[in-house]
Order: C-alpha cells, then sequence, then structure tokens
C-alpha cells in the first residue's frame, strides 16, 4: 500500500501535484478517504491517461468516408425480409441454446440518469405505465417468460443468468432496489452484478479536476469498461461455470429490449458468429446514430460525426439509404471472443472523448459548477471490439418492436418517459389487435388503428406474452 510521500512523488511525476493542494485542510476521516481514492488509480499511466485525453479533445473529428462501405448481405439477418421459414429455424435454435442453459444476459447500467433529471439509476425508473413497472421489473419479467418458453418447448426446466454491470454510483441503489423487490421472483443466486472501473475527469489542459477538496472527479470508463470489468470480477469464469456459452448485451434504458431474443441468438449461432449487432433502419440521413459498416474491410460502428452529409445520404437502386444500419447498443457476444478480447485485445480498444460541465473546486476552495463545458471524461465503447471478429454478423430489426430508449426527461422532443410509454402501450395494442381483440377509446367507441395516438391504456405483461405469442 503506497504512503502519503510515494503518492506524492507518483502525482508529480505526472504533473498532477494539485491534486494535494488542500491536504493541510482535510480532517483525518477526509485524508484517509482521499488515499483510499489515490491508491486505486492507475498512479504509473496517470500523465499518460492526462496528456492522451488533452491531445485528444484537442484533435480534430475524424473523417472516414473514403474508407467506409456497407455490411456485405451475406452477413445480414432481417426480421422485415428474410422468410418465414429462417425466422421459425433461428427462433427454434435460440430456445433450444436458452433450453439448454448456454444463453445469459447482460445488462450495462453504469450511467446515471442525469439527462432524465433523476438521482437514482434508469433501471429504477417508473414511465408511467397502467402497472407502474420499472424498467428493471419489465426486464426481469421477460426473462422470466423466455425461460418459461424455452422450458416448455424442450421439456426442460432452465435458467438465463442475468449479469448487471453496474459503476460506484449505480451498484448499491441497485443491489439494494432488486433486494427489496425480492428480485423480481428470479433466483438471486443468477442475477451477478459487478462493478465497472472509474476514472478521472481532466482539464482541457490535462490536469485532473478536484470535485472536493479531498475527492477527484471520476467518471465510469464508457460501456466499452465491460471487458475490463469481465476481467476484474471473474465474470468469464462464472458464466463458464453456469454452462454460458452466448451473451445478449443491451443498454439499460431501452423500455422494447427483448431480452436472450431467441431469434437474435438462433440467427448469429446459425451462422457461426463471435459477435452481432442489432440494427434499426435510421429514420433519416441527419439522424444522430452510428452507423454499422465496414472501414478499410473491418466491422466497425461509425458516429454520424465521422462521415459527411452526402455520404450519409448515399441511396441504392432500391432508393434505400446504403448506410442505414443504425446501431441500437444490443449486442451478442460468444464467451470465446469475450475471452480472446480479455486476454489478446484489451489494450487495442479505442478512446472516445466526451466532453462535459465537471463540477470542481476552484483555487480557493469553493465549489463552481461550471455554466459551459470546461472537462474531458475518456470513455469506450462496448462496441469497440467489432474490428476484433472473425465472424461478424448484422440483424435488422423493426423500431417500433424493438427500440424505444429512455435519455431525457419529458419536454424533450425525443426518447422521453412519455415515447417510451407509448412505443410499448402501441406495441401492445398491436399485439391484442393481431390477436382479435377491438380496441376501445375511453368512450367506448371503436378505435380505427392500433397505431391511432395516443395509445389506448393497455398493457400486456411480459409474463403472458414475450413477443406477442
Amino acid at each position: 500500500m503506497l504512503a502519503l510521500e510515494q503518492l506524492k512523488e507518483c502525482l508529480q511525476s505526472s504533473g498532477q501535484e494539485h491534486v494535494l493542494q488542500f491536504w493541510p485542510e482535510l480532517s483525518e476521516e477526509q485524508r484517509e478517504s482521499f488515499l483510499q481514492q489515490l491508491r486505486v488509480l492507475d498512479l504509473p499511466g496517470l500523465r499518460r491517461h492526462c496528456e492522451g485525453a488533452a491531445r485528444a479533445a484537442a484533435a480534430p473529428a475524424a473523417r472516414l468516408d473514403q474508407h467506409i462501405e456497407p455490411i456485405p448481405a451475406e452477413a445480414i439477418g432481417s426480421v422485415q425480409t428474410s422468410d418465414e421459414t429462417s425466422l421459425e429455424h433461428w427462433r427454434n435454435e435460440g430456445l433450444l441454446q436458452i433450453s439448454k442453459n448456454h444463453v445469459g444476459v447482460l445488462l450495462l447500467a453504469g450511467g446515471q440518469g442525469t439527462r432524465l433529471g433523476v438521482p437514482y439509476p434508469k433501471g429504477m425508473y417508473n414511465v408511467g405505465l397502467p402497472s407502474n413497472k420499472t424498467l428493471y421489473e419489465i426486464q426481469a419479467e421477460r426473462i422470466h417468460r423466455i425461460q418459461e418458453l424455452a422450458g416448455l418447448k424442450h421439456g426442460s426446466k432452465c435458467t438465463v443468468p442475468w449479469y448487471i454491470m453496474t459503476s460506484e454510483f449505480t451498484l448499491a441503489p441497485t443491489e439494494r432496489f432488486f433486494k427489496e423487490n425480492n428480485y423480481f421472483g428470479l433466483e438471486p443466486s443468477n442475477i451477478i452484478m459487478f462493478e465497472q472501473r472509474m476514472i478521472p475527469a481532466v482539464t482541457f489542459d490535462g490536469k485532473i479536476i478536484l470535485q472536493g477538496k479531498g475527492k477527484i472527479a471520476m467518471a465510469p470508463d464508457g460501456n466499452g469498461g465491460l471487458y475490463q470489468a469481465l476481467v476484474d470480477n471473474k465474470v468469464l469464469e462464472d458464466m463458464g461455470k453456469k454452462g454460458v456459452e452466448y451473451l445478449h448485451v443491451y443498454c439499460v434504458d431501452n423500455i422494447l429490449v427483448k431480452m436472450a431474443d431467441p431469434v437474435f441468438v438462433g440467427f448469429c449461432v446459425s451462422k457461426g458468429a463471435d459477435c452481432g449487432a442489432k440494427v434499426v433502419k435510421k429514420v433519416s440521413p441527419a439522424e444522430q446514430v452510428g452507423v454499422v459498416c465496414r472501414v478499410q474491410g473491418v466491422a466497425q460502428v461509425v458516429e454520424y460525426s465521422e462521415i459527411q452529409p452526402e455520404t450519409a445520404e448515399l441511396r441504392g437502386p432500391d432508393g434505400e439509404l446504403v448506410y442505414s444500419a443504425g446501431n441500437i447498443c444490443n449486442h451478442f457476444l460468444t464467451r470465446a471472443f469475450l475471452l480472446d478480447v480479455s486476454e489478446t485485445f484489451q489494450s487495442q480498444l479505442k478512446q472516445h472523448v466526451a466532453i462535459k460541465k465537471v463540477p470542481f473546486v476552484d483555487r480557493c476552495g469553493n465549489l463552481v459548477k461550471p455554466t459551459k463545458p470546461n472537462g474531458i471524461k475518456m470513455e469506450k465503447f462496448v462496441f469497440d471490439i467489432f474490428p476484433f471478429s472473425r465472424k461478424f454478423v448484422v440483424f435488422e430489426v423493426k423500431r417500433e418492436d424493438e427500440f424505444s430508449p429512455l435519455k431525457n426527461a419529458d419536454g424533450a422532443v425525443v426518447d422521453t418517459p412519455t415515447t417510451a410509454r407509448n412505443s410499448l402501450l402501441a406495441q401492445h395494442c398491436r399485439w391484442a389487435t393481431a390477436a382479435g381483440a377491438t380496441l376501445l377509446d375511453v368512450h367506448g367507441n371503436p378505435r380505427v388503428s392500433a397505431e391511432d395516438s395516443p395509445p389506448v391504456q393497455f398493457e400486456i405483461s411480459p409474463l403472458v406474452s414475450y413477443f406477442g405469442e
């Protein structure tokens, strides 16, 4: 364990001696807490991290237009264009793998609900459904149902383990929430929560930001911190013990996510893929989502800021956008590929710059809440491993059935509690209509269409139906 003098030397050699400027003013308790935080930092790599962040923030955005091409047709499956025989084959393959306990789900839940305006993890959010269910409860019930469907089809009792990556901010409240809700009826030993690493936020000139006299401003290392966290917390070993060979990875905020989707899993397994991405068609060339494509022959997600408008607007002979495969952070990964990543490719993962407003203490020790961005948070993205895949595939799904993220508070134009709630209710209205039901408005009059807005306040529990069956 490093003593204070050693920490001082490390900080000084990294050009970060200002971190201890308020040391004389701290109480013994504050000093001990600060020392604990400093000791878990990657001190030898501190200078590299800070200088790299400053360089990256100052660098112009990359333009990749001349290097990109669409994913080849043979590596793409689609809910809309694939024939019913193929879809049924993939669904059966997925249910078979689930019945054998070979499939797990992994939830990326390290972010805070800052943009949503709540002081707790997004998974605990109630979007205002008739049932008042939170995102976590909806997801837990989908796990219940898919286990039941696979078990009924194959005459077995099966388990889909739920791995939940949290951060320093979200671990304790998430653990408490699950415990208070009796793990939503799931077996606690099959819900594995673990924490991703935190890294310091830095100024534009590469100095660590203090958010208190004895506290460094820290941030999760992005959802791409998953791969280091799997190693840190021995999650791959747990998957091996449980027999999990395939992992479905998703973000907490998508209210329509299909947990361990058997069609997606079955498609990827049937294709012999080690890595797969679900995508939705972009609604317009300018939609601000990353595009799944190839860069110099290698699968990658290209951010909307990395291609020129004229490239984004390119259309094929059928009038469809050439680069239409919108990334929705919904992925298939084999355990074997994850082992490869952790052992071989970890150090090669790209770092991304996020420019943020980071509260800090000034030289006089006063807390300042900046009105404009003042700091850099470096992140890795979960899709940064695509280029290392040996067999990468893409599966296109309908946006209205599978993607409605919750990111902003009501009042924003998109991705709000209202849009998420209405997406789910509209889906359930479509299911009911397809099953022969007639939807009525509040006056008892038949609705002309299940797509009428606002949708009928009609909700189907995931315990009853997983995808409209």
